[in-house]
């Protein structure tokens, strides 16, 4: 089974990480700090991760998770050698009033993908919250939610897909990284229903084929 790096390990990383440890998949917890707070407390909920630097998970990895605060992405990316691999983007560019941070001139995978060169970005494991991320079986057997996911390399695109099969969603492919835009919009709005209007967060998009 593959082993992935997670760049980022609170509430979206562990919620992912955790799920997909219970899949099989190898979980490495990249930080250049394994005393942080959010470091101690993934560990303290799952033993089975283990902690690299970031550079050397990246190295250990098939694929990188980034699941960080969006502001810290630039300087944080750009000294990285991510070696071609794939790298999940996970993150979301939201301002004050939960507005898109980027003015939505641009979205903020294009961003990551300028700021990590070196790597084939794909926007995934967006458009919800955490509540949903760890465990999405509740929906029933009848019915599985729905992953929509973007990216411009189509060998990456297919990793992605396997995974968001195992992590228990529907995989739809939305076509290239540009639009990215419109899956964070798609996050916005769920925060705001859901962090602003009081909506409970076990609610997910689906996808139906005629």
């Amino acid at each position: 089974m593959k082993t992935l790096a997670f760049i980022g390990i609170g509430n979206v990383g562990f919620a992912l990480a955790n799920n997909l440890q219970s899949k099989g998949y190898n979980i490495i917890i990249a930080s250049d700090n394994p005393d942080s707070n959010s470091v101690r407390e993934a560990l303290k909920k799952n033993i089975n991760f283990s902690v690299e630097n970031v550079q050397n998970a990246i190295n250990l990895s098939d694929i990188i998770f980034l699941a960080t605060p969006f502001k810290v992405n630039e300087n944080l990316l750009s000294n990285l050698d991510f070696q071609g691999k794939t790298l999940v983007d996970c993150t979301n560019p939201v301002e004050i009033g939960i507005s898109h941070g980027l003015k939505s001139e641009i979205s903020g995978s294009e961003k990551i993908q300028e700021w990590a060169s070196s790597a084939k970005v794909v926007k995934a494991f967006t458009i919800y919250g955490f509540e949903n991320f760890n465990d999405p079986s509740y929906l029933g057997s009848n019915s599985k939610p729905v992953m929509l996911f973007a990216g411009n390399d189509s060998n990456s695109k297919l990793e992605i897909s396997e995974i968001i099969k195992d992590s228990g969603f529907y995989p739809k492919d939305v076509g290239n990284l540009d639009q990215a835009l419109h899956l964070e919009h798609m996050t916005l709005l769920w925060v705001k229903m859901v962090r602003r209007d009081g909506h409970h967060s076990n609610f997910m998009w689906s996808y139906f084929e005629k």
